[in-house]
């Protein structure tokens, strides 16, 4: 499916936070070790399958602790007991390195993206030219529209895109690029902007994505 699983390393402590391990938590780990690190951290930035199906892979092999929001949580039904569950603003220390949870809802209720630094680990609410979709279980195209408009509004616009997915003509990306070529980001009307996501974008756009002019 495509999917990019992150690791984000504190320098200081060798200290690991893993984003969203699917599919290969081997891969993840044999990584890990083959650097020397050490991972205490899981960080969902929401709850579906393809995000979500090595955390028990990498949880036998680590004491790590389980990062998500209390509105993912309460919409997926797990985790709702542990003490690391966030609100939108809370600020996660891996060692000396500060990552920012936003609430970014849309995809799922309590989709979160996590802002370290210059970088934006957006999950499936901003891809490359492109965003989440809306219509699986607990999707809103409302709530996505001003999802994606807070962060086109509140992020610098140097801040770097790593996106859920593979699934434009580049992996990486800028604000500043999506808000020039990211049709999800042209749109000033809610009502179009819904239209758009739910009925028109599937029909006329295929993978890789690529920029759009917003004339």
């Amino acid at each position: 499916m495509e999917n990019f699983i992150y690791l984000i390393r504190d320098t200081g402590s060798n200290r690991v936070a893993v984003v969203d391990p699917a599919w290969e938590g081997k891969e993840i780990i044999d990584q890990v070790k083959k650097d020397g690190l050490q991972i205490t951290d899981i960080l969902l930035t929401h709850s579906h399958f393809d995000h979500i199906n090595a955390i028990e892979d990498i949880l036998k092999e680590y004491d790590a602790q389980v990062h998500l929001l209390k509105a993912e949580a309460k919409f997926w039904g797990h985790y709702q007991d542990i003490p690391t569950l966030h609100y939108g603003g809370d600020k996660i220390l891996l060692g000396d390195t500060e990552i920012s949870v936003l609430h970014t809802p849309g995809h799922t209720p309590g989709s979160a993206c996590y802002h370290v630094g210059n970088h934006l680990i957006a999950g499936d609410t901003l891809f490359v030219f492109g965003c989440g979709r809306c219509d699986l279980a607990g999707g809103d195209p409302e709530q996505m529209f001003d999802t994606l408009n807070r962060l086109k509004i509140e992020l610098p616009q140097k801040t770097i895109l790593h996106p859920g997915h593979n699934y434009a003509e580049k992996e990486i990306s800028t604000l500043k690029e999506q808000i020039e070529g990211n049709p999800f980001l042209h749109f000033d009307n809610p009502a179009d902007f819904v239209h758009y996501r739910m009925h028109e974008h599937d029909k006329i756009r295929d993978t890789p994505y690529h920029p759009v002019p917003r004339a």
